[in-house]
């Protein structure tokens, strides 16, 4: 039983992080300011991390782990990128 609590759990949170997805793509297309675009493109890809975390869980393998973390390293530096380039105009000095 608990077994498939754990299941469903983790099919309930990958819905909802779906829909997490969904609603940052609508203010990453709408956003009026390109501040809400970083944002909501950052909001993205955590999203997407816990999306293959939950994803892995279910699975019981270690590669949605190894391509979370690179991910996160990816969405980390493209939104440092993105933030150095609204802040200045240019991102390599």
């Amino acid at each position: 039983m608990t077994g498939s609590f754990v299941v469903g759990a983790l099919v309930v949170a990958q819905v909802l992080l779906a829909l997490a997805m969904a609603c940052a793509l609508v203010r990453l297309l709408r956003g009026p300011r390109a501040q809400d675009r970083v944002l909501a493109l950052d909001a993205m890809y955590v999203d997407a991390i816990l999306l293959l975390l939950t994803f892995g869980m279910r699975e019981a393998t270690t590669v949605y782990f190894e391509a979370a973390l690179v991910i996160g390293v990816l969405g980390f530096v493209s939104t440092a990128a993105l933030a150095k380039f609204l802040l200045r105009g240019e991102v390599i000095e």
